[in-house]
């Protein structure tokens, strides 16, 4: 659920950098916006999830050392697939955003919310979705402490 606040972030900041107003079309990429957030932060944490599974069956209780380098293996197998999905996306607006003719005015609303957001999904997701995770799986008790 961390996704669509910290993606938000940098929509509406380049749509502020941009001296955009919100509006109808604006809506439109942010919602966008947030089912392609909510998705690669879903993502994200199955691979988090699955990075931890596989070091629990193979060495049984985690200390700290083991769940840190299971979130590092973890955030790594996504870094590729992540920065793919937001090269793609950015190759695909960036033109959007520098149009000029009839419809660019609507089209530029659309996708200034997509662009900026996903430039600070990009970096929050593999910064600190990790380290909520960590947080998290520490204050539940199944990483560090748990080995005796």
């Amino acid at each position: 659920m961390l996704a669509v606040p910290f993606s938000s972030i940098g929509a509406i900041a380049l749509m502020a950098l941009l001296h955009q107003n919100v509006s109808v079309a604006s809506w439109v990429g942010l919602i966008a916006l947030a089912g392609l957030d909510a998705e690669t932060g879903t993502v994200m944490l199955l691979y988090l999830k699955l990075a931890l599974a596989r070091r629990r069956e193979s060495g049984g209780a985690l200390g700290a050392g083991e769940l840190d380098s299971a979130i590092v293996e973890g955030s790594a197998r996504r870094l590729r697939p992540k920065l793919m999905t937001v090269c793609c996306i950015l190759f695909g607006l960036v033109p959007v955003l520098f149009s000029h003719g009839t419809g660019a005015d609507v089209l530029k609303r659309i996708a200034a919310p997509m662009a900026g957001g996903v430039v600070s999904s990009f970096a929050l997701e593999l910064l600190v979705y990790p380290v909520a995770f960590g947080v998290l799986t520490r204050g539940r008790g199944e990483g560090a402490g748990t080995a005796t």
